[in-house]
């Protein structure tokens, strides 16, 4: 069965499913940006779930034929809100759905900004194989110790005015430090909303999402 249709996630965050085989093996979560802070829920034109619309249908292309279930997390709340972290909270609880959905499958996540850090941030999860993060938000003194043994591949263009490419780096040479299989890949051009050099920006994304899930 193929479709999309929307799932509460048990408590905060909603699961959006936006391709459901019948038996899937794999999983992919998108994760969009957001705020650095905001109570309020994102508005009904969500331009930062848009933005992530076309990755999802990249992927989905770089999957074809396989049985890889590809879903959405929309947030409770716009910020992520200092310590509260609502993103990283809306991101497990879709995790948590997501295997009652698919069942214990390897999942792939990719987030862009806030997403990123989410995606990131939850990477801890037994089911989570990897993470492709897109111009991430990856603050100094971002816990690490728990990506030991996970795939990272951080995405960034230099020229990024919003969140910080070279906080990526560092983030990157810190979770290698800690275990993880780490890269920093600088892309040419994009920004921080990725609109210029878009379809780049989704092939990569695409790519390294696939791969993710054909690591063993």
């Amino acid at each position: 069965m193929t479709g999309c249709r929307t799932r509460r996630a048990g408590g905060p965050g909603t699961l959006l499913v936006r391709h459901a085989p019948e038996a899937p093996t794999a999983a992919v979560l998108l994760l969009h940006g957001g705020r650095a802070d905001g109570s309020e829920p994102p508005p009904a034109l969500n331009l930062p779930a848009l933005r992530m619309r076309p990755f999802a249908a990249a992927v989905t292309r770089a999957v074809r034929g396989r049985d890889v279930l590809i879903a959405e997390v929309r947030y409770e709340h716009r910020g992520w809100n200092g310590d509260r972290a609502d993103a990283a909270r809306d991101a497990e609880a879709a995790l948590a759905r997501l295997r009652e959905e698919a069942g214990p499958v390897p999942v792939v996540l990719l987030g862009h900004s806030m997403g990123g850090r989410a995606a990131l941030r939850t990477a801890g999860d037994p089911a989570v194989r990897g993470v492709v993060a897109l111009a991430p938000w990856c603050p100094t003194g971002e816990p690490v110790d728990h990506l030991g043994g996970r795939r990272l591949y951080l995405l960034h263009d230099e020229a990024d005015r919003v969140t910080s490419a070279r906080e990526s780096w560092e983030f990157v040479r810190r979770a290698r430090a800690a275990g993880a299989d780490a890269a920093g890949i600088p892309m040419p051009i994009g920004g921080h909303a990725m609109i210029r050099g878009a379809a780049l920006w989704h092939r990569r994304a695409a790519e390294l999402t696939a791969a993710l899930l054909s690591h063993g």
